[in-house]
């Protein structure tokens, strides 16, 4: 394998606790943002462990926002924002997924105040500097070092209650972060190494996990897993698979990590000729020597999630709605993406046929 030469790479300024037990310490995290005030911010779901957080703040603590959704939509981020405001709230701790981290930043990009990120799943949205809002059936997405999360503490065991199925969608969700940073246009050796290794975490884990949820170890695994492909995204641009599913739930609302998990080996199959490269650390980390495509997909036949776009909602009709979004902004992907190549690829997705590699090539091929 070459070596790339040249490239350039950003450490993102942030802080990391990994560990059982890393939430015993929050009350100082906290005090040593300078926060005095932060909201805790969750979806209904997770309104119990959030109470439970809200109390280890003690008198820090400014209330919990509870109205978390998937895709961040503006009127919830408004509400949340409104909430902080009367809250008179300089900090927000934000435990959870994807949907209260995205809540969090929301706050962040238009308060300035820093997020401090307990993540439950394994979406990786909380090492990233990336934000979305949801307005009428459109995503809009962009990047900012305001919403990048001031301290991430990650605990093993806040994700053991993670259902089995939802905790695979969320692993297929983080490994396709790695997967694009692989192929992205600013991939450096850094980055690469660290998505390989997170795919690799998760090839290892993510059917122990699945088969025995509450085992610490496995969970253990997979949260290290979730951390690396979440970085590794956080420092490299997105390319297809993130438009094109941001097309999909931006204008279908659709479930985020489900969506994720079911077009990963499509995307993949559309562009793995065109990244041998990147073919070769999935394959490397899956140890596989096959395409790197067909065995991500094997790998979900094997998960209790769903395989096909059409099992989550989308129908055949909605097709050319997501390609018009899809196609709408031009960005960076080792394949040229066409109108006839989104349509393929998304056909596939839609039933879940195994996919087809295609087998060209472009002068970008890295």
């Amino acid at each position: 394998m070459s070596f790339q030469s040249e490239f350039g790479y950003t450490a993102l300024p942030m802080r990391v606790r990994f560990g059982i037990d890393v939430l015993s310490q929050l009350q100082s995290h906290v005090a040593e943002l300078g926060t005095e005030r932060a909201i805790v911010v969750c979806t209904p779901e997770q309104r119990t462990l959030a109470e439970s957080i809200l109390a280890q703040l003690g008198d820090r603590g400014a209330g919990i926002f509870d109205r978390a959704e998937m895709h961040v939509p503006v009127d919830v981020a408004d509400a949340a924002l409104q909430f902080a405001l009367d809250r008179g709230a300089d900090g927000c701790v934000v435990v959870g997924g994807g949907s209260s981290v995205g809540l969090g930043k929301a706050i962040a990009l238009r308060h300035q105040i820093p997020i401090i990120a307990i993540p439950t799943t394994y979406a990786g949205s909380e090492m990233t500097p990336v934000w979305g809002l949801t307005r009428d059936g459109h995503k809009q997405t962009g990047t900012s070092p305001s919403v990048l999360p001031a301290l991430v503490l990650y605990d093993p065991g806040l994700t053991t209650t993670l259902p089995a199925g939802l905790s695979a969608a969320s692993a297929m969700n983080a490994m396709a972060h790695a997967v694009e940073a692989l192929y992205a246009p600013d991939a450096s050796p850094i980055i690469s190494l660290m998505a390989e290794e997170g795919i690799r975490a998760f090839a290892e884990a993510l059917t122990r996990v699945v088969a025995d949820p509450e085992n610490i170890d496995h969970r253990t695994r997979a949260l290290y897993g979730a951390w690396l492909c979440g970085a590794s995204l956080g420092a490299t641009t997105m390319s297809l698979h993130h438009k094109l599913c941001h097309a999909i739930g931006g204008s279908l609302n659709l479930p985020h990590a489900q969506t994720h998990a079911i077009v990963l080996p499509y995307s993949l199959a559309y562009n793995e000729s065109s990244a041998p490269a990147a073919k070769a650390a999935v394959q490397r980390a899956l140890r596989v020597d096959t395409s790197a495509a067909v065995a991500l997909w094997e790998l979900a036949q094997k998960l209790p999630i769903p395989h096909a776009l059409e099992q989550i909602g989308m129908d055949g009709s909605d097709i050319d709605l997501v390609v018009e979004q899809a196609l709408k902004n031009p960005y960076a992907n080792p394949r040229e993406v066409t109108e006839e190549g989104l349509r393929s690829l998304l056909q596939d997705a839609l039933v879940g046929r195994r996919p087809t590699v295609s087998d060209r090539r472009t002068e970008s091929a890295r």
